[in-house]
């Protein structure tokens, strides 16, 4: 019977948690799924996104590795997750106070929101590592992160309805009144999380299990795996890049775009959950699957202007975004002592984040000079990931 209530409370924490993250992500996943065009419409050129996009999540990954450490030494986990969803979810409705051509103001609020999300990421995941080892970690995070995606599913919405509803022929005008919209689920978010730490100081009570005595080690299968993560991240475009292309190409309306990402973060979801569950049954083999089922979205989006077949690449990219976040996180609780699991979660991904930077900011030059040649290095990276997998799998040390 404890054990039934122990397994009730840690799924009742996780929802919970994906409850905080669906709105969340409602907010700044929404924003993301406008910000290509309003940055270009700010006076931003591609090559100046894919760099902002970059350096973004360079910030929001890379900062990660300090807040790990943080974490794991004064384990005031609830302060850094508070501290960094305030910053997060504040810095995207700031962007309706940008002035026209103030592209350089916009671009300083987004890295902001990702410095957020670098401040509470590795301590977050902790909270919930503790909670999923009582239901299966590939499960846990699955679940977790399909509440989250259906924020980022909503959040287009949200911005689309509001186009509608107070757009105008000024699209720039339109865009500022979206984000203000967005403090909305911005301030729900910090009364959630808030209420979280209130009805769950103490998380870690969830995780029976005793701590491995060892040290944590950067081992073989420790170094493949990053290097798999890191050329995934390399090669995956960012959505700005979808978006703007989508634009360039008009092969759908304007007042359309957020839709395009909403369907994204829809597929992210169910492939969350769906790879999640795969995880727990086969290890690291579900990755390499959902990495095949992704290699190729880049063929469909940049070398062509139709609806249809930029639809079947952004599903495809939907898949894999999906797979990975769910995964990794997975992946990382089994392989680091709990001890060091923020730390572990920080190292993981500062690795993903310069990769991710280094990637966007390339393919984003790429796509300036012919999206042809961004789509052979997407590729490639994405093969070379998979390569890299299957030389992990041989290690036998990440597979369960």
């Amino acid at each position: 019977m404890n054990k039934k209530r122990t397994i009730s409370g840690a799924i009742a924490f996780i929802t919970l948690m994906g409850i905080v993250s669906l709105f969340s992500d409602l907010t700044h996943e929404g924003a993301r799924s406008i910000l290509g065009e309003y940055l270009n419409l700010a006076g931003a050129s591609a090559a100046a996104i894919g760099f902002v996009s970059g350096i973004g999540e360079l910030c929001g990954y890379s900062l990660r590795l300090i807040s790990g450490l943080i974490a794991d030494k004064t384990k005031k986990y609830w302060t850094l997750v508070i501290a960094g969803y305030v910053i997060q979810v504040l810095a995207i409705p700031a962007l309706a106070l940008v002035p026209e051509h103030g592209w350089v103001w916009a671009c300083g609020l987004v890295i902001l929101e990702r410095v957020g999300k670098a401040v509470k990421k590795p301590a977050k995941n902790t909270l919930v590592s503790f909670a999923a080892s009582e239901i299966g970690t590939g499960k846990g995070f699955a679940y977790q992160e399909f509440l989250d995606q259906l924020g980022a599913f909503l959040g287009p919405i949200l911005l689309f309805v509001t186009a509608l509803v107070k757009g105008s022929d000024d699209l720039f005008q339109t865009y500022r009144i979206s984000f203000a919209v967005l403090l909305v689920p911005a301030l729900i978010t910090i009364a959630l999380v808030l209420a979280a730490k209130i009805k769950y100081p103490d998380p870690e009570m969830f995780e029976k299990q005793e701590d491995k005595p060892e040290n944590f080690r950067f081992g073989k299968s420790f170094a493949l795996f990053m290097a798999s993560i890191c050329f995934f991240a390399f090669g995956f475009a960012d959505f700005t890049l979808i978006t703007l292309h989508a634009a360039n190409t008009g092969a759908f309306p304007e007042s359309t775009l957020s839709l395009l990402y909403a369907a994204a973060m829809a597929v992210d979801a169910f492939a969350a959950l769906f790879f999640g569950w795969l995880f727990d049954k086969i290890g690291l083999k579900a990755l390499i699957i959902s990495t095949l089922c992704s290699t190729f979205f880049s063929c469909f989006i940049f070398m062509t202007g139709n609806a249809r077949i930029i639809g079947i690449g952004i599903i495809l990219w939907g898949i894999g975004i999906g797979a990975q976040e769910s995964i990794m996180k997975a992946a990382v609780s089994g392989m680091v002592p709990r001890s060091m699991r923020s730390t572990g979660f920080g190292i993981f991904e500062t690795g993903f984040g310069i990769a991710w930077f280094l990637g966007s900011w390339l393919l984003g030059a790429l796509y300036d000079l012919n999206p042809m040649y961004l789509v052979v290095v997407s590729v490639a990276s994405q093969l070379l990931a998979i390569a890299f997998y299957a030389m992990c799998l041989r290690c036998n040390r990440i597979e369960r």
